[in-house]
């Protein structure tokens, strides 16, 4: 799950019900701004759900249905789905997610941790018909809000677990070919989703010739430490500029050159399909910055909130 942090406007103040009004008004603006609608674009506020783990609201804008989570006084957008259009990703890092596909000896399984909306998987078992897709959602509402507004349901391709996404690694048997890794609590992943030992997990649970993709925000002192971490685990960590996000390609093996991850994924595009070319998308990998081992977080200290704190507030 990767929300879109907006602005810092307060998302719900639960003492003044009223106030739905100025959030769907807002939202409204949010909407021109992201996806070049007209300003007049309102917000219909379709479902307000309070989960064990989120305030969940389902919102109609404009063409777009939208997931979005109230975390602390502010919204967070989830997943956005169009249903006139379902092939389109509207948010452009998870365009740049489907890179993985270049990367991989086989494209047979996979495994998405936090399918939040479930578009992304959707769109993955789409265009890739042998593909089976373990989708890995904790909060259950979530699962249930995905079926019924963005038509992403468990079937022959699909299979939806309820369930903490490290924890189902650490108990399944299987192994993936291609591992997403998209949870996050508000504007940060969680601490247990970022450590060298949950990359160690990942690694076991990655067939031969696989690769780990995971979307991480660029613009908080928590990047820094990211990627540290992921580099430690895996013996590349290849980067690609989303937009505000940074999607992170980490596989085993000798590095791959720039000439034949694009000559791969021509051939990878030829045979799928892809609405979004991932060919077009190879070429827009930058250079991975190197950081040193003091920045690698580990189970015993992975301060994701005192990092974005300092960020906040220094």
């Amino acid at each position: 799950m990767a929300p879109a942090p907006r602005s810092g406007r307060p998302f719900l103040e639960r003492k003044q019900p009223d106030i739905y009004l100025a959030v769907l008004a807002f939202l409204g603006l949010a909407l021109s701004l992201s996806h070049g609608a007209s300003a007049q674009t309102e917000a219909e506020l379709i479902l307000k759900k309070e989960s064990l783990y989120n305030s969940l609201f389902v919102l109609q804008e404009g063409p777009y249905r939208t997931l979005r989570f109230g975390h602390k006084d502010r919204h967070y957008r989830e997943s956005t789905y169009n249903p006139a259009d379902p092939t389109e990703l509207p948010s452009v890092y998870t365009r740049y997610v489907t890179v993985g596909a270049a990367y991989t000896d086989r494209l047979e399984s996979a495994a998405v941790v936090g399918m939040g909306g479930g578009r992304m998987t959707w769109y993955l078992s789409h265009h890739i018909p042998e593909l089976k897709v373990t989708a890995i959602e904790l909060d259950p509402e979530i699962v249930k809000i995905a079926d019924k507004y963005f038509d992403v349901r468990a079937n022959e391709q699909i299979n939806v677990v309820t369930s903490d996404g490290r924890n189902f690694m650490r108990r399944t048997k299987e192994n993936y070919d291609f591992i997403i890794v998209d949870a996050y609590r508000g504007h940060f992943v969680p601490f247990h989703l970022l450590t060298k030992e949950f990359y160690e997990l990942l690694e076991t649970r990655m067939n031969e010739g696989g690769v780990v993709v995971q979307n991480i925000a660029p613009n908080t002192m928590l990047f820094d430490h990211a990627i540290a971490t992921i580099s430690a685990v895996f013996d590349n960590v290849d980067l690609y500029k989303a937009s505000n996000n940074m999607v992170a390609v980490a596989y085993n093996g000798p590095h791959r050159e720039k000439a034949e991850l694009q000559e791969e994924a021509r051939a990878r595009q030829g045979t799928y399909e892809f609405r979004y070319d991932i060919a077009d998308m190879i070429k827009e990998r930058v250079r991975t910055p190197k950081f040193s081992d003091d920045k690698i977080l580990t189970d015993d200290f992975a301060p994701a909130n005192y990092l974005k704190s300092v960020e906040n507030h220094n």
